[in-house]
């Protein structure tokens, strides 16, 4: 607060390890900050490892209320750094800096314009190197919590009461200090623990003391998250998390794809019994509270949202490893440009290369175990060799979304064990008959689409889920409607164009 109130101060830089606690830090001190009349306008954008500079530069004039209509990074810029030189008495955060960043490419004025305008700039990184390279000053440290502080945070979120002394007591204490002083931990800890019983919070303090010896902080992190996921109620509520990981860093998750992905890989088994997934649907929204509840998730900018805290995503990914046939690779947001090696012995279950710009699919790709493969996003993906899919057998959820291939390899029907398929805008028409031969296929999503719709669909009795929203389909007969699942239409006509995803939903 001293560095902000400060008149001879224009950059701050707040450092510290993963998941000790710089984002709420940062939000907590502009929200009293503007509270106090220091800064009139706050805005806040999210950096991360892979920064997107056009994705910053939306933030940032969202936050603004201004258009950009130009597509050059350059006429962004320049429009963002007018919108802000307008306006006096702001605060700039750019929240999780991994490496220094040219402010006037993004199209934040230089410290002296800022300076003039009584508007400063605040930076959250994990690295003071980088808040020297930024020239911010000061440099604060945001270190663990203390011994007494951790104590009180850990007894504030489990919500009991321990009488000292007490065996209780002392056990509590041990589980405490096991998590190192870090907030993400403590909380994910606490709340696994708080409606446990005694032998377990005896366990949970024997796990933890084992990772005291380490000096690496991802470590101690790893083994109280672990610890976490490990005493989550189900194998459902542990696969959504797990299918969390897959998605890019700082990334709205829609609850709905996780109904999707998972009942693709062949979750909520037991709702099957009632032919719906309005079931399974209650049970994914279900299990999103319960791990939000758990401190494994966060709420999403809108209603059908969730988050992954960028240190939890993590250790998501590095729990997959530790599970037997969960093993994914991620690098979804990387900006790859290329097709990464990928070794086919590792056995991964699921690959997520969402959100990059990889030119084209190799001729040959072998991964037996694959079941899901994540390439939405990748809009300069054209075609698919028939090669690449031959030795995709196990596949089970296939999202193409948003890729710019012109038609579908006649050996499309090897994926037999195909679940679950997305090809939302994916902007050319083209023939969709091959798709009759993927009998197992259960939900097809062609969102935002213009395609003929062949009577060959008509042939997957399995079809749970048609989603043709905001789309343009022809061809689409009674016939083929009829006879994926029994859906009586009180008005029949030859052509439908329709936006039916929550209709068809209700009855099939």
């Amino acid at each position: 607060m001293g560095a902000l109130e400060d008149d001879e101060v224009t950059a701050v830089g707040v450092y510290g390890m993963g998941g000790i606690g710089k984002t709420t830090m940062v939000k907590h001190v502009s929200d009293e900050a503007r509270r106090k009349g220091t800064f009139r306008h706050v805005i806040m954008a999210g950096i991360s490892h892979s920064p997107d500079l056009k994705k910053i530069q939306g933030i940032l004039a969202d936050r603004l209320a201004i258009q950009l209509k130009d597509q050059t990074e350059t006429g962004r810029g320049n429009k963002l750094s007018k919108a802000i030189k307008r306006k006096n008495k702001m605060l700039i955060i750019l929240d999780d800096i991994w490496e220094a960043i040219d402010l006037s490419i993004i199209g934040i004025p230089s410290y002296k314009e800022l300076q003039n305008r009584n508007s400063k700039i605040l930076f959250t990184t994990r690295s003071l190197d980088v808040c020297k390279s930024m020239e911010s000053q000061p440099n604060i440290l945001l270190d663990v919590l203390s011994d007494q502080d951790s104590w009180k945070f850990f007894v504030m979120i489990t919500k009991l009461s321990f009488e000292i002394p007490s065996p209780f007591y002392n056990v509590a204490r041990d589980v405490a200090r096991g998590c190192a002083g870090l907030p993400i931990a403590l909380e994910a800890v606490a709340k696994a623990l708080k409606e446990k019983e005694m032998n377990e919070w005896n366990e949970a303090a024997q796990r933890l003391k084992v990772s005291q010896p380490a000096t690496h902080d991802d470590v101690r992190v790893f083994n109280c998250v672990k610890f976490s996921y490990d005493c989550l109620r189900s194998e459902d509520a542990k696969s959504c998390f797990l299918l969390c990981g897959l998605f890019p860093q700082e990334y709205d998750i829609q609850i709905e794809d996780l109904l999707t992905y998972g009942f693709g890989k062949g979750l909520f088994q037991n709702c099957r019994i009632c032919n719906t997934l309005k079931d399974a649907r209650d049970i994914v929204h279900s299990e999103v509270r319960y791990l939000k509840s758990s401190g494994l998730l966060l709420g999403g900018k809108h209603d059908g949202q969730i988050r992954m805290h960028d240190v939890i995503r993590q250790m998501a990914i590095l729990i997959s490893f530790s599970e037997d046939g969960q093993r994914a690779l991620v690098k979804a947001g990387c900006k790859l440009q290329k097709w990464p090696k990928i070794n086919p012995q590792a056995g991964y279950y699921a690959i997520s290369l969402m959100m990059n710009k990889i030119p084209k699919l190799p001729e040959k790709f072998v991964c037996p175990k694959l079941q899901i493969l994540l390439l939405q996003h990748n809009p300069d993906v054209k075609e698919i060799p028939n090669s690449f899919l031959e030795s995709l057998n196990e596949l089970r959820v296939l999202d193409l979304s948003k890729t710019s291939i012109s038609s579908l390899p006649s050996k499309f029907d090897f994926l037999n064990n195909l679940h679950t398929l997305y090809l939302d805008s994916c902007e050319t028409s083209f023939d969709l008959s091959v798709l009759g031969k993927l009998k197992k296929l259960e939900i097809l999503s062609l969102r935002e689409c213009c395609h003929k719709v062949p009577k060959e669909i008509g042939d997957l009795a399995n079809l749970r889920m048609l989603d043709i929203t905001e789309s343009r389909i022809r061809n689409c007969t009674c016939n083929v409607i009829l006879k994926t699942g029994g859906v009586k239409l009180r008005k029949p006509e030859k052509k439908l164009m329709f936006t039916l995803m929550s209709w068809l939903d209700c009855h099939i």
